[in-house]
């Protein structure tokens, strides 16, 4: 079954976790499980977009993180703020951290994974690596930890810098590598999927330029499956 069936049941405490708001934008955390916009059903409506709105009327949304995901998305205030934020993700200017657990030992210590993806379209919402008709899609890794879980079952703790936004390119670019991520109800098969109870994939770390004021901001939230504690974005040797 391309997209398995499931009943959303988006998790309710806290209900709302700004990190950041000012007149220009606000920073969320958006909890795995929850929808970054509505979906079309009713059942659906529940999304960070629709919670941060009864708060902040005017907010739209930047950047979008898949249902599973959790971690750092931005929401703008007004349409310059959501122009300016919008061509920074466009023109590949904001820095990005995720962090995932992986079924296996990674062997490379660090590396690239280049290789373009498309809609499985009669799988959608599937992804797909297809070298003809792929979009342009590229993400670093670093390997954090390879260690075995308490059935002595064998995955790393990868960092993930994703240089394109291709939808689901963390999870088939780790899949790709022979790694699927723990917890994938799409992509990992069965004993990568019974090793977690939620996707172990989250945005860790965000950075961009502030819309009006120019400077620079970084944005990080504690990573909810791991005690690892990572250096700031900012110290990454590339």
């Amino acid at each position: 079954m391309a997209n398995p069936s499931f009943v959303y049941n988006p998790p309710m405490t806290p209900y709302l976790d700004i990190l950041y708001q000012d007149e220009d934008m606000v920073v969320a955390h958006k909890p795995s499980g929850l929808l970054s916009v509505p979906g079309k059903a009713l059942e659906h409506r529940d999304s960070l977009i629709s919670r941060v709105n009864r708060v902040y009327p005017t907010a739209t949304v930047v950047h979008r993180l898949d249902m599973a995901t959790s971690g750092i998305l931005v929401l703008a205030l007004n349409k310059d703020s959501h122009r300016h934020i919008s061509k920074q993700f466009e023109l590949r200017q904001t820095k990005k951290r995720y962090f995932a657990r992986v079924h296996g030992h990674v062997e490379q210590n660090s590396g690239e994974v280049n290789l373009p993806l498309i809609c499985d379209w009669p799988n959608r919402p599937k992804q797909m690596v297809d070298f003809e008709r792929g979009k342009k899609a590229v993400t670093h890794f670093e390997v954090i930890e390879r260690t075995l879980d308490e059935k002595e079952r064998p995955y790393s703790l990868v960092a993930l810098y994703p240089i394109t936004g291709r939808s689901h390119q963390l999870r088939v670019h780790m899949l790709a590598l022979g790694h699927p991520i723990l917890g994938d109800r799409l992509y990992a098969h069965e004993e990568a999927l019974s090793m977690a109870p939620r996707l172990q994939l989250h945005a860790e770390s965000l950075s961009f330029s502030h819309p009006t004021l120019g400077h620079w901001l970084q944005f990080n939230v504690t990573i909810p499956f791991s005690p690892y504690c990572p250096p700031p974005l900012s110290e990454r040797i590339e």
